[in-house]
């Protein structure tokens, strides 16, 4: 429940951020020509200065710097509304689920040479039960698996051993939740837009059908509004693969982790039960 609450929240988050990035429409700029209109009625017919003229030449320049959102805005609507906004649901929806992993995996990690050590001088001084009450209160998959070994204990090593790999597994699917979303928005991305940039070549023959002549104006329109949708779908596709790699390498460091820690804990075990 925690964790859906969380993928909201964070899809709320980038959406409402979005709609306010493609929602600063031209009412600036419409503000600015009124102005600028009225400036020039008011203004008397006179010689400019060098200076001012100078100025005027370097202003557009400025302009052109600062169009970043309009730029991208412009493009969303030449793409079309309908296949770039699943585009960019499929981004936020993508950047939700790794955020919220990468929190849930960097909250998993364990300091494993501090839990060793807190563990064997437990068993050495409290008995099993206290190393159980110091892995309960140790976060991670790492402090329950040792949980779950321990609770074996009364069973010999080789239940230990059988329990650990048993729970093990179950906590490296409890790691890999939510990949297989974060590679199907991925795999999906990328094929709404080619299916935009479909449906657009196909409008566009239509409007050279309709108009009975290859005008290179109406065909290079068509071609460009066709393919932003395939320019939109391959960058969220890289964005969200990035992501995607650095969970996989995270869920790997952890595995490689776990697996040294059980090993590592098996052996205390060892030791313990021969000190007896």
């Amino acid at each position: 429940m925690k964790q859906l609450f969380t993928l909201l929240m964070l899809a709320g988050v980038f959406t409402f951020s979005s709609v306010n990035a493609f929602a600063q429409d031209s009412p600036d700029v419409a503000s600015d020509t009124i102005a600028a209109e009225a400036d020039s009625v008011e203004a008397p017919v006179e010689e400019e200065p060098v200076a001012a003229v100078v100025e005027e030449i370097v202003e557009p320049e400025e302009e052109a710097d600062a169009t970043f959102h309009q730029v991208v805005k412009e493009q969303f609507i030449d793409g079309g509304p309908e296949f770039m906004g699943i585009v960019l649901l499929c981004l936020i929806l993508g950047l939700a689920v790794a955020i919220e992993r990468i929190i849930h995996l960097n909250l998993a990690t364990t300091n494993v040479k501090k839990l060793l050590t807190s563990v064997e001088s437990a068993l050495s001084s409290g008995g099993v039960e206290a190393a159980k009450e110091v892995c309960r209160n140790t976060r991670g998959p790492v402090a329950s698996i040792f949980v779950q070994g321990m609770m074996r204990m009364s069973e010999g090593i080789e239940m230990v051993e059988k329990s650990i790999i048993a729970y093990g597994s179950v906590e490296m699917g409890k790691l890999e939740r939510g990949m297989v979303w974060i590679s199907l928005f991925i795999s999906l991305a990328p094929m709404l837009g080619f299916m935009g940039t479909v449906i657009g070549m196909i409008g566009a023959f239509d409007a050279i059908a309709e108009a009975g002549d290859v005008s290179p104006s109406l065909v290079a329109g068509g071609i460009k509004v066709a393919l932003l949708t395939t320019v939109a779908g391959l960058i969220v596709a890289v964005i969200l693969q990035l992501f995607y790699n650095y969970l996989v390498s995270k869920i790997d460091s952890l595995v490689n982790s776990m697996e040294d820690a059980s090993i590592s804990l098996v052996d205390i075990l060892v030791k313990h039960n021969l000190s007896k």
